[in-house]
């Protein structure tokens, strides 16, 4: 299952962006996962609740945002989603399109616990 994989690189980034806000805890991480990335949506989900144990983002909630497949004709130049299994132009059938979006997978944002000031 590479998702483990891809967790476990995920949650390096998460480490490097909380040490660098000084963050005490990781309450969130928001990816987005193109339909086309490879990447499983619920297999990413049940590898970050192994990989993030004891971690600073051991009690974080994982938020997936699906992004459906888009393509770029380029006889007509017509912009459409399609499935990811038929990349043609639905406007007039060619096949020679450019994909716009829906292999990406991104780590689009993280929410962090503050650390308390010293007193």
């Amino acid at each position: 299952m590479h998702e483990l994989a891809v967790c476990q690189a995920l949650l390096t980034e998460v480490e490097r962006a909380a040490g660098q806000a000084g963050a005490a805890a990781v309450r969130r991480v928001l990816v987005r996962i193109g339909a086309l990335s490879g990447v499983e949506p619920q297999l990413l989900a049940r590898a970050f609740e192994v990989a993030r144990a004891g971690g600073i983002a051991a009690a974080a909630e994982l938020s997936l945002e699906v992004t459906p497949v888009r393509v770029r004709c380029r006889d007509c130049g017509a912009e459409h989603e399609v499935p990811p299994n038929r990349l043609l132009c639905p406007a007039c059938g060619s096949w020679r399109t450019a994909l716009r979006a829906g292999d990406e997978l991104v780590l689009q944002r993280v929410e962090f616990t503050a650390a308390r000031a010293a007193a």
